[in-house]
């Protein structure tokens, strides 16, 4: 079995695979100010609850675009698993050629095992759609090679601006409208993000289609708010809540190497 922790802005998703098969998941909020023993033991804790033995994880992967939370999750897996973590970045055999970029680097560790997950699970070309804290757009070729990546402002960033920046507008579910028709404040601010959203991968898709000369791309959404905007099916060919996890897990599989000597 291997652990797979995924470290985002506002998230901490873990995972355990038992072969290709997620077991177990948890959730945890990103905080640079917990240490070690706090991420640690609540990582055991989580172990207990779902009755899994932390003595048959051979190996810990991590991937993170929250640099100050590093100190405390690498030694909090050393102290309760005794192992050296194995640390995502763009040095790593990913499958996806990165040379078309700039400085590769600057491509976050998190898009980085999720548009290797796609096009080694779905093929070519594929764009992921990754709800999160940014709402961002990766496209990889036929060949495997990664042709750009937009980001926009996430869905949930909108909608908590919106609360903060105007008095006198509450905080909501996000969720698409009964009707276009919005008649109380709710609802129009619901269907502004719902259609608003929408309205903006259609649009970006569509350019995407016609800059590059492609006539059909698998788009693969993943990001919890995924099946809100996409509720009727109609833009998204798969979505795959699991896409980081997976990805995880295969790009520890494709750099077992990195294994030698950490011990």
């Amino acid at each position: 079995m291997i652990l797979v922790i995924n470290v985002g802005n506002n998230e901490m998703i873990v995972a355990v695979f038992d072969g290709e098969e997620v077991i177990a998941s948890w959730r945890m909020s990103t905080n640079a100010m917990k240490t070690s023993d706090e991420i640690g033991s609540t990582i055991m804790r989580f172990f207990d609850f779902d009755d899994i033995d932390a003595d048959n994880i051979e190996d810990v992967v991590i991937s993170s675009v929250v640099p100050n939370v590093m100190y405390s999750l690498t030694n909090a897996v050393k102290k309760y698993f005794r192992m050296e973590p194995v640390i995502v970045d763009s040095s790593m055999f990913s499958g996806v050629d990165l040379s078309r970029m700039k400085n590769p680097k600057e491509l976050g560790n998190n898009r980085l095992v999720n548009i290797s997950a796609a096009y080694e699970l779905y093929g070519g070309p594929v764009m992921v759609v990754d709800y999160a804290t940014c709402t961002t757009y990766d496209l990889v070729d036929d060949k495997g090679v990664f042709l750009t990546g937009i980001t926009a402002p996430g869905i949930t960033v909108c909608t908590e601006s919106l609360f903060v920046k105007a008095a006198q507008l509450p905080k909501i579910e996000i969720k698409k409208p009964d009707s276009i028709y919005c008649q109380d404040i709710i609802s129009c601010i619901q269907g502004g993000i719902y259609y608003g959203h929408r309205g903006e991968i259609k649009y970006i898709i569509d350019c995407i289609k016609k800059e590059t000369g492609f006539e059909k791309i698998t788009v693969v959404a993943t990001g919890g708010l995924a099946k809100v905007i996409d509720n009727e099916g109609d833009i998204f060919d798969i979505i795959d809540p699991f896409l980081s996890f997976k990805g995880l897990r295969l790009l520890y599989e494709k750099n077992k190497n990195l294994r030698e000597g950490r011990e």
